[in-house]
């Protein structure tokens, strides 16, 4: 998949094995962003595991003239058994504070609608922090709806 038009400067692809150091250094500053520490090394490991394993599907943008990797979304396939279909849970999406307000993050969701729908999925969920509004506004844009009906929880095994 390669989505890319005239009017915007940037592509978005399926990334590969050959995307990792661009994707290790953008998926290090999304966790950051969610406060976690730096560890570049264990970022490109935890990608390498999931693209090679072929767990989940990441979607990477860049710069058409350039091709800096600034963006990313990454969705992991699960099964809902009332509807007895796939879906894909975009688990992360993320774009380079330099390349922020320029429709990348709004191109990559559509990037992932539309891998979703090649796929037969039923749909695309996710979830976000309760004080990000950026991310809240764009999904709304996009006609998600949030699901007030379920409480979601976690059952955490320290290691």
């Amino acid at each position: 998949m390669a989505l890319t038009s005239p009017t915007q400067a940037f592509s978005i692809c399926q990334a590969s094995v050959a995307d990792l150091d661009d994707l290790a250094r953008l998926f290090d500053a999304y966790r950051q962003f969610y406060r976690q520490d730096t560890n570049l090394d264990g970022a490109r490991r935890f990608l390498q595991a999931r693209v090679e394993a072929v767990e989940s599907v990441i979607l990477i943008a860049r710069g058409a003239e350039e091709g800096r990797a600034v963006g990313f979304t990454q969705l992991y396939p699960f099964f809902s058994s009332v509807r007895m279909q796939r879906l894909w849970v975009l688990n992360d999406l993320f774009v380079a504070a330099s390349a922020r307000r320029k429709g990348i993050a709004r191109a990559l969701m559509e990037a992932a609608h539309t891998f979703a729908a090649e796929t037969g999925a039923a749909g695309v969920q996710l979830s976000t922090e309760r004080t990000n509004h950026a991310a809240q506004a764009l999904y709304d844009e996009l006609g998600y709806v949030r699901d007030d009906d379920f409480w979601t929880y976690e059952f955490s095994l320290k290691t």
